[in-house]
């Protein structure tokens, strides 16, 4: 029977050292293993929106075909001014269990409730994630920023549920929930972040913020390796606007979290910048991370000058949610370059570049 020869490595010498090494290897990095299937394009739920969201909406369906990721939209039209989300949508995200949305105008006073609530509530979205962070090239007032702000996304005052007592007296509900403190310390584990902190008002709402805080406390003791700290919503402004860097992951009741994200987003280069998520057990909504709801105005439209930068960078969020990372990672480093170099500049960036503009930068950028 012959013999099968084993190929050994080559040692070579060290000089002078007299011990024996193999050669040098190249590096390989190991994003996931994927299973069987999983580069199977994946269909996404796509709701263009009011305002500049068919703009930016589309500026992604460019990037993701030039950089032939593996996911297709079905689009569906959905305005703000609709009484109610069509239900055919709502199948069609729980069917695809991935959306992504432009803004949605929401309604001022009586009548029309907001859409972007009822399809947190519909599809159980309790957890809402802004991430705010420096962009190198786009000029800041602090440095060193990279906030997640983790909000709970489906009671409170942003649930809409309230109602009139007798005429005059309005009573509006609030709960808190433990899973948004399980999401939160879940994500500082999963991600290798040092901090978690809750914003609240026990101060004053000592029942309602009181049982959030306690439920904070309880799933901290579960997580040791993660430093765990509370702050009152209004020294958290304070202390954002005059030191951002000391906050990590941020976890909030509903209404304090919108206040807070879109602090932290101002801070940090604008709304116009930052990724956001909403995401439940079995479904997940990509979209502008903060002030979702800002369809802009008439004169951005007309001039094609919206900016997609905050939703392309979602749209990496959903990429590497259906993990898909390395295509993820291409998007962030384009968009990211773009703005590094300033090769556009958006009016919020300080510029004149039309949103078609920072789309072809981008895709000239896409490794």
């Amino acid at each position: 029977m012959a013999r099968r020869a084993l190929t050994l490595p080559i040692l070579k010498r060290l000089s002078g050292a007299g011990r024996l090494l193999p050669p040098s290897q190249p590096s390989r990095t190991v994003t996931y293993m994927p299973r069987p299937g999983d580069g199977t394009p994946r269909a996404v739920t796509l709701i263009p929106g009011d305002g500049v969201g068919p703009l930016v909406t589309a500026a992604v369906e460019q990037v993701m075909s030039a950089m032939h990721a593996p996911v297709y939209f079905e689009a569906y039209e959905v305005h703000g001014d609709m009484k109610r989300v069509p239900e055919e949508v709502i199948e069609s995200i729980r069917k695809n269990k991935v959306c992504l949305k432009g803004g949605l105008r929401t309604p001022v006073g009586g009548g029309v409730s907001s859409l972007n609530v009822q399809l947190r509530k519909e599809l159980d979205l309790y957890a809402s994630l802004v991430n705010c962070f420096n962009l190198p090239g786009l000029p800041t007032r602090h440095e060193g920023v990279d906030i997640v702000v983790i909000r709970e996304n489906t009671e409170g005052e942003y649930s809409g549920l309230e109602h009139e007592v007798v005429p005059g007296v309005v009573e509006s509900l609030k709960f808190c929930s433990e899973r948004i403190a399980k999401y939160a310390f879940e994500y500082a584990y999963l991600n290798n972040r040092k901090k978690v902190t809750a914003v609240h008002k026990a101060n004053i709402m000592k029942l309602a913020d009181g049982l959030f805080l306690e439920s904070c406390r309880e799933v901290a003791t579960k997580y040791p390796s993660i430093k765990y700290n509370e702050i009152i919503v209004d020294n958290c402004c304070m202390q954002l606007v005059s030191k951002p860097e000391q906050f990590d992951v941020m976890v909030t009741p509903n209404l304090y979290g919108n206040l807070v994200a879109n602090t932290a987003a101002g801070i940090a280069g604008g709304t116009g910048v930052m990724p956001g998520g909403n995401v439940g057990a079995d479904t997940a909504v990509f979209e502008q991370g903060a002030s979702a709801g800002n369809v802009g105005n008439e004169k951005i439209m007309e001039q094609k000058k919206a900016n997609p930068v905050a939703l392309l960078l979602s749209s990496a969020m959903m990429l590497r949610h259906l993990q898909f990372p390395s295509f993820a990672d291409r998007l962030e480093t384009a968009v990211k370059r773009v703005i590094s170099e300033g090769k556009v500049r958006t009016k919020d960036l300080g510029g004149d570049s039309t949103t078609q503009e920072v789309v072809d930068a981008v895709i000239a950028n896409l490794d």
